[in-house]
């Protein structure tokens, strides 16, 4: 079974239908991934997902008005780490691990500070703290602006030319899957999910609470280019958890785990098995 073939379950929790899916064994500590802004379950990596799913459980979902998943999208990053919660719950997984990307690293921090007792380990990427550094909606318009063959190329990965021939790659995964596909997020995702990440980053966080409260041991990657939340953002959060790592790929934007994808895998994997 692999991300392009799996097929699509679904869960009915709190009046909501999530759609989600589920590969690699069944014993172990299932890795749940949390998704970037608009993305669905068709915009991982299936060279991540898969070679990730050699050795753990892993699923992939969509929250709440994401693709097939009904509900409407929440406008806070603190409703989406709640309906992330529901999901998890509802699938009655005791203990879990965490991959979150941009918009699904800052849930992976709330749901680790608030349940301590459902997340066992935690891998941030490409994401910021509450009150860090974002350039969302700049960014997002500069890369539509440069009218590339897919948006992800400017939005993800630098201009060098060994960056885009490894986006070029990732662009051809993530499209290899041709049936059951998401369908792509409109105006009812990217408004309230645009408005969440903006509000996470534009509210300090006293003391940085939420980072001190994640006692978990915590995995930080990040992209040395990153435009849309900057790499100072991933040395903070290093700085402010209290069993935290923290590596920064060269030449890779927001999209690191998707430049080095092999490379990801095998820290993800070091991580994981302590």
């Amino acid at each position: 079974m692999s991300l392009e073939t799996a097929r699509t379950e679904y869960l009915d929790a709190d009046n909501v239908r999530f759609a989600f899916r589920r590969l690699g064994p069944t014993a172990g500590t299932p890795l749940v991934l949390l998704q970037h802004f608009t993305g669905t379950m068709d915009a991982w990596d299936p060279a991540v997902v898969n070679s990730l799913a050699e050795t753990r459980p892993v699923i992939v979902f969509n929250n709440l008005g994401i693709g097939t998943s009904t509900g409407r999208t929440p406008d806070t990053v603190e409703q989406m780490a709640a309906d992330a919660e529901a999901f998890i719950r509802g699938l009655g997984l005791p203990l879990v691990d965490l991959l979150g990307f941009s918009l699904g690293g800052m849930l992976a921090q709330v749901l680790a500070a608030r349940h301590p007792g459902l997340i066992r380990r935690i891998i941030i990427v490409g994401a910021a703290p509450r009150g860090g550094e974002e350039h969302l909606l700049a960014v997002v318009e500069d890369a539509f602006a440069k009218a590339a063959p897919d948006v992800r190329l400017p939005l993800f990965f630098t201009p060098t030319e060994e960056s885009q021939r490894a986006g070029r790659a990732f662009v051809a995964r993530a499209t290899a899957r041709s049936e059951e596909r998401d369908p792509d997020s409109g105006d009812a995702v990217s408004a309230p999910q645009a408005k969440a990440i903006i509000g996470w980053c534009a509210r300090k966080d006293e003391g940085e609470a939420t980072l001190r409260a994640v006692a978990q041991p915590a995995l930080i990657v990040h992209g040395s280019d990153d435009t849309m939340f900057p790499s100072i953002n991933a040395y903070n959060m290093f700085k402010a958890m209290g069993n935290a790592q923290l590596i920064i790929y060269p030449d890779s934007g927001h999209g690191a785990l998707f430049r080095y994808p092999a490379r990801f895998v095998a820290h993800c994997r070091t991580f994981l098995d302590e």
